[in-house]
């Protein structure tokens, strides 16, 4: 039966107008972003069909172009789409956290460098560097791996920490494998950086570790 011989309030859009986003499953929000299905299917058939197949909705945002674009009732302008979809995202959290105070928000802190960096293939080193105050000067990713590390270089993140005139940085970085447990390199490279931006009178402020669940603090964790 086509959507639109639903009942009103089984509706996806109507549904959303008129309780809310959260009140949709991932099913119906995505029926919302595709729009119209395909022969024989509802958009809210296919996009049930599309989270089965690929096993969750992060599973179908975190696929690669090529398979995107070949899966039925996808295609180029899709993926496009959900692209622009996720960095308006990454780009609305970031506003976020420029508006605050980054110790004051840190929820904002972890969700922001959560959406950055939970869904890469190999390990990335970022930084948050920051003003007297604590507020976000600018994030920068400075260090690319594979799959088992990442080569962070204490001089590296003291000149970009010089060049913005930080008093103050945020480390992170994500593990693949999804697990956010900091590992004892972890623990070497935080106090490395954080004796080398001591002589040049920057603070670590906190390293976040990011995995699938909920990112890791070193501060929280009473490491720093």
């Amino acid at each position: 039966m086509p959507i639109n011989d639903w009942p009103a309030t089984e509706r996806p859009r109507e549904k959303l107008l008129s309780r809310g986003a959260t009140a949709l499953s991932d099913a119906e929000l995505l029926a919302i972003f595709l729009r119209t299905g395909v022969a024989g299917q509802s958009a809210v058939a296919l996009a049930r069909q599309l989270l089965a197949e690929y096993g969750s909705l992060r599973g179908l945002l975190r696929a690669s172009r090529e398979r995107l674009c070949a899966t039925r009732g996808l295609g180029t302008a899709k993926y496009a789409q959900l692209q622009a979809v996720m960095e308006l995202a990454r780009r609305h959290l970031h506003e976020q956290l420029l508006r605050g105070d980054a110790l004051e928000s840190p929820a904002d802190t972890r969700a922001y460098l959560s959406a950055r960096l939970r869904d890469y293939p190999y390990e990335v080193f970022a930084c948050l560097f920051l003003d007297s105050r604590h507020r976000v000067i600018r994030y920068e990713e400075l260090f690319r791996g594979t799959i088992d590390g990442a080569s962070v270089h204490p001089r590296e993140v003291v000149r970009h920490a010089l060049q913005h005139n930080a008093a103050a940085v945020i480390l992170a970085h994500n593990h693949p494998s999804g697990v956010a447990e900091p590992s004892e390199a972890d623990r070497q490279i935080t106090r490395r950086l954080g004796a080398a931006l001591a002589l040049v009178d920057i603070k670590v402020l906190d390293h976040f570790v990011i995995g699938d669940g909920e990112a890791l603090s070193f501060a929280e964790r009473g490491m720093i």
